[in-house]
């Protein structure tokens, strides 16, 4: 199997591995990486199919998560953003030993809304695979809009989503509806539960892809995890609110 892209940075004596979302790749992490670089030892990844991490097609979740860690060191603080707080929670659930921490950004067990459960409206994802057979870089542009909407920074905040994408090869329309189907599919709120590492939930008010009702359905669900949310940003918190962002990742080093 190929390797996917990993770039280490930085000496500090806790290992931090960051997971983009849908459509992304490792750029996104610019704005930050500098910061924390300054106190972890930061692996920079590009989940397969997307970045400079090419060759690969369609994945389920469990195939990502192994596929990431094939290159991951032994023990680390795992940070998913979106669809890679699925991927870091999958990592998490089937190898415990290897994560001293799990953090979530912007993140849902469970994208898909169902009947008392909010979220993305099925029909949505289903219409997004749709529009990708049709015009993938529009519809790849549409959805990253839609995680920057209401804050005061929304366009600024964009174009910093837009310039990551932008910056290396587009996916390929397999891969995209790979991530798709993860995000309509999967369901992991009840195998979370039995999490005991340090786990910590960060969310945006403003997010309208990870509905803010969903965060105090999870405290009551995992009440030995925690949950912060960062009141003017939205789906990209680490954009649009880099220090308080990385103040918070700082303090889950400090307390293990």
């Amino acid at each position: 199997m190929n390797d996917i892209w990993w770039q280490t940075e930085g000496q500090g004596n806790c290992h931090l591995v960051l997971l983009h979302g849908w459509g992304l790749n490792a750029e996104v992490w610019h704005c930050i990486s500098a910061e924390l670089a300054s106190h972890f030892t930061l692996h920079l990844v590009d989940l397969p199919g997307f970045g400079r991490s090419q060759g690969f097609g369609a994945m389920t979740l469990e195939a990502m998560a192994e596929c990431v860690l094939k290159q991951a060191p032994d023990k680390a603080v795992w940070l998913g953003w979106s669809l890679g707080g699925l991927v870091a929670s999958q990592v998490a659930l089937t190898h415990p030993e290897r994560v001293q921490a799990l953090v979530t950004v912007a993140s849902s067990p469970r994208f898909s809304a169902h009947e008392d459960w909010p979220g993305i409206k099925p029909e949505i994802l289903a219409g997004f695979q749709q529009q990708l057979s049709e015009d993938f870089q529009r519809t790849v542009e549409r959805f990253l809009a839609l995680q920057t909407l209401g804050t005061e920074t929304a366009r600024q905040d964009a174009r910093a989503l837009k310039k990551a994408v932008l910056a290396l090869p587009m996916p390929e329309v397999e891969v995209l509806n790979g991530g798709l189907e993860i995000l309509k599919t999967a369901d992991l709120r009840e195998p979370l539960k039995a999490l005991t590492m340090p786990f910590l939930r960060l969310y945006g008010y403003l997010d309208g892809l990870v509905p803010r009702k969903v965060v105090p359905m999870l405290d009551a669900l995992w009440p030995e995890s925690e949950s912060e949310v960062f009141a003017k940003a939205a789906h990209a918190p680490f954009i649009s609110h880099p220090d308080a962002f990385c103040q918070a990742l700082i303090a889950v080093k400090d307390k293990l």
